[in-house]
């Protein structure tokens, strides 16, 4: 979008209708409603909100949905500051304003956080698209909300990034926090900072009761307590407390536990211990339903050839998928134009590269090692360990799938190997991705990071 022609205005206005779609209608009139654009100069938005509550909230919860949906409008990246402006009322002060009880805080010591106070409004059971990729991880989730500390537990759902297990996390938080269980949800980082400040506040013991005095402890990305001694020592004893009491515990990883680095064993053996799923990225029948569960919050219409475009061109996750799906909704409110198969695909022009990634054959070899800590030459060379021959075996099947090079090509490429041991290698992983979700998640690692590093070739 050229920039000379926008008015920040109506930016910003195009803005708050993005966001309507995106949050409730409470969230959204608590914190979005009343703000304001006051200035706009070298890409730099100044957003005038009613109080510092607000103030305080948007920079600290919600500025990277906001950064997001204004720079998905305007199509290049731009700086927003938030301050607080007078309108009718002169000096709107703190201590005049009815504070939501939801998100009372008491500065002196300890917050006395309400159950649910983190839990996304859209995160529930009834907006989660159940697909083949997703359709055990579901399943163990609604079932461990329906009687949270006595079937699967714990639930340990992994998976790759933007594919819904924070949903599913948040899912049961809702489901169990409806039943009146106690439920606290927090990420491993929120965990770690916890712990870390009542050390320092030498203030331990309110930091287990507020962990351990719960129904369903939800923790998110627990991958990021790996390598810190004392954050997994205090975590261990949190889990067996609760595990003890019949308390329910749900974690997400973006990985399998065994294969987290400095990760304690005795952490591995408890993750694994109650039931542990995969998330799959969505097929392309998953992915339409999510987008035509989410046109059902749009007040417009939206053709079918639109919603399966992109369906077809956003394959990576579902993240990606509900941001380009919100950028088209937000240019269509900016440039009053009807939803269009035209207007869709210029909007898809803007978000990719008019390109094709070309994945280099010695990339594969290389990130396939450097994935199981090896080296090339451990690939291309004699050995028949079983680690490395597992390697080798996923590289000849990323070379086939990934490339165009031939069988007796591939051979070669990994230490002259014939055609046979190659067909052998390709068929040995294609066979066991079906049952073992392991080495399902360590192909899509893989995939990932060659995707991430892919060279493209523009036409």
């Amino acid at each position: 979008m050229d920039k000379q022609k926008i008015n920040p205005e109506e930016v910003w206005r195009s803005t708050k209708g993005a966001l309507q779609l995106q949050m409730t209608r409470a969230n959204y009139d608590e914190w979005i409603k009343d703000t304001q654009l006051l200035s706009a100069e070298d890409n730099a938005f100044i957003i005038g909100v009613p109080n510092f509550y607000v103030r305080d909230w948007l920079q600290d919860r919600l500025h990277p949905l906001l950064k997001r949906t204004v720079e998905g409008i305007i199509g290049h990246s731009v700086a927003l500051n938030y301050t607080v402006y007078k309108k009718n009322s002169p000096e709107i002060a703190m201590e005049n304003r009815e504070i939501p009880p939801l998100l009372v805080t008491d500065r002196g010591r300890e917050s006395k956080l309400p159950q649910s106070i983190d839990l996304n409004p859209r995160y529930t059971f009834s907006r989660f698209i159940v697909g083949s990729g997703n359709r055990m991880a579901h399943a163990a989730a609604l079932a461990v909300s329906e009687r949270p500390g006595y079937t699967y537990n714990p639930l340990f759902l992994h998976g790759g990034v933007g594919l819904g297990k924070t949903h599913l996390l948040q899912a049961v938080g809702h489901e169990a926090t409806k039943r009146g269980y106690k439920v606290l949800y927090v990420s491993s980082e929120t965990f770690t900072n916890d712990l870390v400040n009542a050390i320092r506040a030498q203030s331990t013991e309110r930091f287990r009761e507020r962990y351990r005095s719960v129904d369903v402890l939800l923790i998110d990305d627990i991958q990021f307590i790996a390598g810190k001694e004392t954050t997994q020592e205090e975590f261990f004893h949190t889990f067996n407390t609760l595990y003890s009491a019949n308390k329910q515990i749900c974690i997400t990883s973006d990985r399998h536990p065994r294969e987290m680095d400095r990760l304690q064993e005795r952490l591995v053996s408890r993750f694994q211990g109650g039931i542990l799923t995969d998330i799959r990225p969505p097929d392309y029948e998953t992915r339409l339903a999510i987008l035509r569960d989410r046109s059902r919050d749009v007040p417009t219409n939206i053709p079918d050839e639109v919603l399966e475009l992109m369906a077809e061109k956003v394959a990576t996750n579902i993240r990606e998928l509900e941001g380009a799906f919100n950028r088209l909704i937000a240019h269509a409110l900016l440039v009053h134009e009807p939803i269009t198969i035209q207007l869709a695909a210029g909007i898809w022009q803007d978000i990719t590269p008019s390109s094709t990634p070309i994945v280099d054959p010695a990339q594969i070899i290389s990130t396939v090692a450097n994935h199981f800590n090896l080296l090339e030459s451990d690939l291309t060379g004699p050995s028949r360990s079983r680690q490395i021959v597992r390697a080798r075996h996923i590289a000849m099947f990323l070379l086939r799938e990934e490339t165009s090079l031939s069988l007796p090509q591939i051979g070669r490429m990994l230490g002259g190997r014939d055609h046979t041991t190659v067909i052998h290698g390709y068929d040995k992983i294609k066979k066991a991705l079906i049952v073992d979700s392991i080495l399902q998640h360590q192909v899509m690692r893989v995939q990932q990071t060659l995707q991430q590093n892919a060279t493209p070739i523009y036409g």
